[in-house]
């Protein structure tokens, strides 16, 4: 049987990184619940290890329900939540999902995550939104 591909197009829909470099001193930069300056003094969240030991955690974690390879379900997964001041993922929402399976299994890997390095301001840890897609394909 072929593997089961499961990619992950981190950051795409919405990256404080990206919205960062397009904002003016003056300008604000949502993060949770707190608005913060944005400025050279501000460091994102990270997954332990990088993008690369996130890809490895998420291939080993991931199981494709099998009753969504039965029904042959694939698409993307939008997740939203939070990496709190303590690396613990919390208020984890799908935004936009394909089937309960598939949307409760990607809930589950990142219930599950391990604590990422958390963002800062002025180095102080805050609390940081995402929304990634997970993109769920069976092999053809």
């Amino acid at each position: 049987m072929k593997p089961i591909l499961i990619t992950i197009a981190f950051l795409t829909v919405f990256s404080v990184a990206n919205a960062q470099s397009k904002l003016k001193h003056s300008d604000t930069l949502q993060v949770s619940d707190e608005v913060h300056y944005t400025d050279d003094d501000y460091t994102m969240p990270s997954f332990p290890g990088g993008l690369k030991q996130f890809y490895n955690y998420l291939a080993k974690s991931i199981h494709y329900p099998a009753s969504a390879i039965k029904n042959n379900a694939q698409g993307k997964v939008y997740l939203d939540f939070t990496v709190e001041k303590d690396g613990s993922i919390d208020n984890i929402k799908v935004v936009r999902g394909i089937s309960k399976d598939i949307n409760a299994e990607a809930i589950r890997v990142f219930k599950n995550s391990p604590k990422w390095i958390p963002g800062t301001h002025h180095k102080k840890p805050e609390p940081v939104r995402y929304t990634i897609p997970m993109n769920f394909a069976l092999p053809k």
